[in-house]
């Protein structure tokens, strides 16, 4: 918990600056995510089930940057989204 409130002050201080740098981050590794998924043997429900909540996840961060929601908010989807993006490239190498 230290370290998160630490990185939520610092991404606070400069919002605009990280914001933009984690959009391409997240973006890079949702489209990595994505990618491997689609280029897995899952069912195709589950390959479309992947894309459906990366997609949703990282757009919901891009909105909260674009909506220029309270720091808290932008930090905490920014986490998720890329928690969620490792948990399915994880998921394909197990």
């Amino acid at each position: 918990m230290k370290l998160y409130n630490i990185l939520l002050k610092e991404f606070a201080k400069a919002q605009l600056g990280y914001a933009a740098i984690a959009i391409i981050g997240q973006s890079c590794l949702g489209s990595i995510a994505i990618m491997l998924a689609l280029m897995s043997d899952l069912p195709m429900g589950v390959k479309f089930g992947f894309l459906f909540l990366v997609t949703i996840f990282c757009m919901a961060f891009n909105a909260a940057v674009l909506a220029q929601l309270r720091s808290k908010t932008t930090f905490n989807l920014l986490i998720l989204s890329v928690l969620f993006s490792m948990f399915v490239i994880v998921f394909q190498w197990v």
